[in-house]
């Protein structure tokens, strides 16, 4: 079934619409959510209960626009929340999305052992991004595992174009001081308040 057919479906009342979305984005919805939140169990019940959500404003979803964005956004958001409301204690397994993230921490062409897929290369990142802020990571989660461009997740977040640069740009350089790539400046590695407050003041 058609992604449109079961959106049309589900505006229509019959939860089969919502099986064939849960079927097609459960997997990122919980990826998304456990990379934000760091618990499996948590991040399994944010993508549930974003699904729920978007059954009960599915009425609103435009129809012709894709559905993955529209999930991704309430799966972001909610594990945003929840990431702040919980005192938890971060996994010590990393997921295997982490992966590829080296590649994009530097500025040069990684090598084939750089690239290498392995548990350790996982866990260090695992572990540096847990130091990030939750904003950070979240705008890490759809920038660099979502492919979302810089303009879609201002939009999606509902946050100024300028400041999701600066966390971008805020995360990525943390991320490569953290992992002792290079040494970043203050500016780079500081905490996104003054950032913030200077998109707020162009706006």
């Amino acid at each position: 079934m058609e992604e449109g057919q079961a959106i049309t479906l589900l505006k229509q009342g019959d939860l089969a619409g919502l099986e064939v979305l849960v079927l097609r984005y459960q997997v990122v919805a919980v990826q998304t959510a456990y990379l934000i939140v760091g618990d499996r169990s948590m991040a399994e019940d944010i993508a549930q209960a974003a699904f729920l959500k978007a059954a009960e404003r599915i009425h609103q979803f435009k129809d012709g626009r894709p559905f993955r964005p529209w999930i991704l956004r309430i799966v972001t958001n909610d594990a945003i929340k929840a990431s702040s409301r919980s005192k938890r204690h971060l996994s010590l397994d990393a997921p295997q999305e982490l992966g590829h993230l080296p590649a994009w921490l530097r500025d040069t062409d990684p090598g084939p052992e750089e690239l290498a897929n392995t548990a350790e290369n996982r866990r260090m990142v695992w572990e540096a991004l847990q130091q990030l802020t939750t904003k950070q990571r979240a705008v890490v989660v759809m920038r660099y595992f979502l492919d979302m461009k810089d303009r879609e997740i201002s939009r999606e977040l509902n946050r100024p174009l300028s400041s999701v640069k600066w966390s971008i740009h805020a995360a990525k350089g943390r991320l490569r001081s953290i992992l002792g790539f290079e040494d970043v400046s203050g500016s780079t590695s500081s905490s996104e308040g003054n950032p913030e407050r200077g998109a707020g003041g162009n706006r």
